[in-house]
């Protein structure tokens, strides 16, 4: 459980090392609350569109990731306008976006 505390900042800087160690593309496009701002991840594929991953908490505050709109991939438009609509709601939310040719990205 003290795993599921760490200060959203370092997650952030963590999943972007491993992205790095992945040779992925990553960059933050929005920084939210540096301790406990949820976070949103845009997984960009050329050719087949993204899929969108965003943090939620359970009622015993355990973290988990969902895909809000689809499974599938979306249109790249379709996954901007969320994050538009996500970050009016939710001032706090971090929005980071990896770039993943080969597919092989998924958050932890």
């Amino acid at each position: 459980m003290s795993e599921e505390r760490i200060k959203t900042s370092l997650w952030v800087s963590a999943e972007i090392k491993r992205c790095e160690g992945l040779c992925l593309p990553v960059m933050v496009l929005h920084k939210g609350d540096m301790d406990r701002g949820l976070v949103l991840i845009k997984h960009y594929v050329a050719g087949q569109g993204c899929i969108l991953y965003v943090q939620r908490r359970d009622m015993e505050g355990i973290l988990s990731w969902a895909k809000p709109l689809s499974d599938d991939f979306i249109p790249e438009n379709e996954a901007d306008d969320y994050i538009i609509r996500q970050r009016k709601f939710d001032e706090d939310l971090w929005v980071i976006e990896v770039e993943d040719p080969r597919n092989i990205y998924a958050p932890r």
